[in-house]
């Protein structure tokens, strides 16, 4: 009787452990297709070998435009070392609106129209703004961020992200 309580408490275990590693592997982004203001269609699995971050935003978004200087200087300063971003206009924001947003503001990144909302589905239904997915080399998402990000943790997430050699 003993023997088989060690048994079960040790199947348990495993069990658990199994269940532990299964409910924290990182989920690997969807693969959707962005299209650019300048007419560029990539999809996400084109991104993969690159530390991505996607980042749902709208032009009427305070908080979004509001952290638009630091998600350029985040791309000036890791874009040299494999580090890309997607700046998602979510399907309400007008395409002129978001074209003259980013032109006035010679945005570095690549910036895309959700036109159909095709991509805000994928990414889990996203309707608030703003919502960023940091993603591995692999295509993993590290990070999801519902608002502004804090700006220490996200750094520190890019930099073991980029020293990953994949």
């Amino acid at each position: 009787m003993h023997k088989k309580l060690i048994v079960a408490v040790a199947a348990l275990a495993i069990a658990a452990g199994i269940g532990v590693a299964v409910l924290t592997r990182p989920d690997v982004a969807p693969d959707v297709r962005f299209v650019t203001l300048s007419g560029q269609d990539l999809s996400a699995a084109e991104l993969r070998g690159k530390v991505v971050l996607v980042n749902f935003w709208a032009t009427s978004c305070v908080a979004c435009v509001e952290e638009m200087p630091k998600m350029e200087e985040a791309w000036r300063r890791y874009s040299p070392r494999g580090y890309e971003m997607v700046a998602v206009a979510m399907s309400y924001d007008h395409p002129n609106l978001v074209a003259d947003f980013a032109q006035k503001r010679a945005l570095p990144f690549k910036v895309a129209l959700d036109a159909d909302g095709a991509a805000a589905r994928s990414f889990g239904n996203v309707n608030a703004t703003p919502t960023s997915f940091l993603l591995d080399r692999r295509g993993r998402i590290v990070k999801r961020y519902l608002g502004e990000p804090d700006w220490a943790e996200f750094h520190a997430l890019v930099e073991r992200a980029l020293a990953d050699p994949a």
